[in-house]
């Protein structure tokens, strides 16, 4: 039997999206974002949403530019911090160690440890209540040769990403097995 729980903001897995970006001073900051992902084909585009409060939306809005960075499971204390401490109040790429790298197409950085990110120009913003939700068109996706799959895509297997478990457990979980094949094993139904 199911139960009625109410409107809640839980769908899960959530993934662990790190935004980076640039102040007006021209100083690197990241926040964990999970509330995001790929949201139109033409053009690429991936969208996160922010609240007013944070430093990353201010960002976003002057730079009109920001980066999707998806850390591994080497990081995933980095990428922690990164969604705990303000960048209002301190310089997170100082104390998790992580090294902001300037992108070469759009006004943000990347993070050079994680295994790849998607460089983003702002192209909508919507305002949708007590979050944003912003709208980037992915201009390039820089990537880890070794994370690289044989058609050149990040694989899932060799970035092991990590994903959040929102709504009570609080937690975050590493990409599990291969269950099957995506646009195939469902053929088995077909007639």
């Amino acid at each position: 039997m199911k139960i009625h729980i109410g409107p809640k903001t839980v769908i899960h897995p959530h993934p662990v999206l790190i935004i980076a970006t640039y102040s007006k001073e021209g100083n690197a900051n990241m926040m964990n974002a999970a509330w995001g992902g790929i949201c139109c084909s033409d053009p690429p585009a991936v969208a996160v949403a922010l609240r007013e409060a944070t430093l990353t939306y201010h960002n976003i809005i002057a730079s009109e530019a920001f980066t999707v960075n998806i850390p591994s499971v080497d990081h995933v204390r980095e990428a922690d911090y990164a969604g705990i401490a303000s960048g209002h109040e301190i310089d997170k790429f100082h104390v998790t160690g992580l090294t902001p790298v300037k992108s070469e197409v759009v006004n943000a950085p990347y993070i050079k440890e994680f295994p790849f990110a998607l460089e983003c120009k702002l192209l909508k913003s919507v305002k949708i209540g007590l979050h944003t939700q912003f709208i980037g068109e992915i201009i390039d996706v820089i990537a880890d040769e070794d994370v690289l799959n044989e058609k050149g895509w990040p694989s899932i297997e060799k970035t092991r990403a990590i994903l959040y478990g929102s709504f009570g457990s609080r937690a975050y979980y590493s990409v599990g097995e291969n269950v099957g094949k995506a646009f195939s094993i469902g053929k088995e139904l077909q007639g």
